[in-house]
């Protein structure tokens, strides 16, 4: 899908949310108001682990940085985090703060999450020092605290009462599980990943904090795709520092640990890339990665999914979509010639970059040693699947699935066209509708769509869980706790109906 122009983007979007929890335990003391307060609260909890929050409120002088520390008792251990650097030395837990949520000022707060291995109880702790100063109590008490809540533990899987996402692999014209069921993929996109970036204004659009993630999977929603930025990735020279390489990978290694541990399945999209185009129906002119360009390039494409498929090739939930929206058919002068550089990359007629076909891009991702599922879209911004079984890539692991998107502005968008392009790609090999969506503020068109993939046993996605103004660009929610729109009401009400 194509964005809402910067001039919307800029009035909405936001840098990385506070976190906001529902019920904090927090550990307090009497006394005057103390120099720091840190409410901790264990959101979800399972067997051999739990996922934790913690949210820090500074009452005293302005920190330009900060380090939060506390202490574990019942044997606990962290084994990752968001929102900042986590670390653990014995029983001793450290949180550094990340490079974009540094400043505290007087009376702001910040926070940020984890996931930890328990066995047995799982005490809360009792005392919290930022920058080594003792939180909770007054700052001329001794530090005694007069409460503490200790979660009682439930014999639940992860948060959301989901379970894990299943490994997934191709079975046939299926995505099924480890044990041979057949899985669907229902969910939304986050978009932000992709632009914000590139446009140095940060990595995501808007909170991806737990309490976001979990307003998705309220909807009953199993799977989030998550489009990105080669640029970002890559940590190229035009992308700031703070929001690109190291930064940004460790931004969706949080982000996908987030997903899974509400049960849902992260799809992993390459959504804009270097090359210059200006041809027929060029988003920019731009040769940096900032807009939709009809091919992926030769030059880092491959080298991205190389390193995206080296980081998650141990985790068979996560699927792989190669490249957001294919459209050589807008630059080519036939058909056949646009198929060709689909599939095979190289010169390709009218698009001035070295193009990294389909091929290559599933040549990456296996040299890296990933089995995971990769999903491949079409031509005609992934609208057009006619011609996919004829060129469709060869891949040795036989887990290659077809991507289609479908708005009510597209040419394919009528069951006449779903029967006679999708239905014959549908029997041979899994196909996701990565993007559904309409722009008219309403969910008649999308209902159709989801009916028509329901009455076939196919995955859809919707576009998108932004806060963006959705005649301008389908957009789900209204806020980021869940809030519908008149037009993602549709799809709520579908997913809630079907998984319930």
């Amino acid at each position: 899908m194509r964005h809402p122009p910067r001039s919307v983007l800029l009035a909405v979007a936001g840098s990385v949310a506070l976190m906001a929890g529902a019920a904090w335990p927090v550990v307090t003391a009497q006394g005057a108001a103390p120099l720091c307060t840190v409410e901790y609260s264990v959101t979800g909890q399972w067997d051999a682990g739990f996922q934790g929050a913690v949210r820090i409120t500074n009452n005293s002088t302005a920190l330009s940085s900060w380090t939060l520390t506390f202490d574990f008792a019942s044997g606990q251990k962290v084994t990752q985090g968001w929102n900042a650097t986590w670390s653990q030395s014995g029983t001793t837990v450290t949180a550094v703060n990340e490079s974009y949520n540094g400043a505290l000022g007087t009376g702001a707060s910040v926070s940020a999450g984890f996931l930890a291995s328990r066995s047995g109880t799982n005490a809360v702790p009792t005392a919290f020092q930022l920058n080594g100063t003792t939180c909770n109590v007054d700052s001329g008490s001794t530090p005694t605290p007069t409460a503490t809540a200790t979660p009682t533990p439930t014999p639940t899987g992860p948060p959301d009462g989901g379970g894990a996402p299943p490994a997934l692999h191709v079975a046939g014209n299926r995505l099924v599980d480890a044990g041979g069921t057949a899985h669907r993929l229902l969910g939304v996109n986050r978009s932000g990943g992709e632009f914000m970036c590139v446009q140095g204004r940060g990595i995501w659009d808007g909170p991806v904090d737990d309490a976001a993630v979990g307003a998705i999977a309220g909807w009953k929603a199993d799977t989030v795709r998550i489009p990105l930025n080669e640029e970002c990735w890559l940590g190229l020279s035009n992308i700031k520092p703070e929001y690109g390489g190291a930064h940004y990978v460790d931004a969706v290694k949080d982000l996908v640990a987030r997903v899974e541990a509400h049960g849902m399945t992260p799809v992993l999209e390459l959504h804009w890339t270097q090359g210059q185009y200006t041809g027929n129906s060029a988003g920019c002119t731009d040769v940096h990665a900032t807009c939709q360009k009809p091919m992926p390039d030769q030059q880092y494409a491959p080298a991205f999914w190389s390193s995206v498929a080296g980081t998650f090739k141990n985790d068979p939930a996560v699927v792989f979509d190669l490249f957001n929206e294919p459209y050589p058919d807008r630059a080519t002068a036939t058909t056949t010639q646009a198929w060709q550089c689909w599939r095979d990359g190289g010169t390709c007629p009218g698009i001035g970059y070295e193009v990294a076909g389909m091929q290559d891009l599933v040549d990456a991702v296996r040299a890296a040693g990933a089995r995971n599922v990769i999903l491949a879209g079409g031509l005609a911004y992934s609208n057009d699947l006619s011609q996919w079984l004829t060129y469709r890539p060869t891949d040795p692991t036989g887990n290659l699935a077809a991507a289609y998107h479908v708005y009510n502005f597209n040419s394919c968008a009528s069951e006449s066209c779903w029967n006679s392009t999708l239905v014959p790609v549908a029997a041979q090999v899994p196909l996701v509708a990565g993007e559904i969506g309409e722009n008219t503020c309403s969910h008649g068109f999308v209902d159709q769509v989801m009916k028509w993939f329901d009455d076939h046993g196919l995955s859809y996605l919707g576009w998108t869980w932004n806060t963006w103004d959705c005649s301008s660009g389908p957009s789900l929610i209204s806020g980021y706790d869940g809030t519908p729109t008149a037009y993602g009401t549709g799809l709520r009400d579908h997913l809630r109906a079907l998984n319930g």
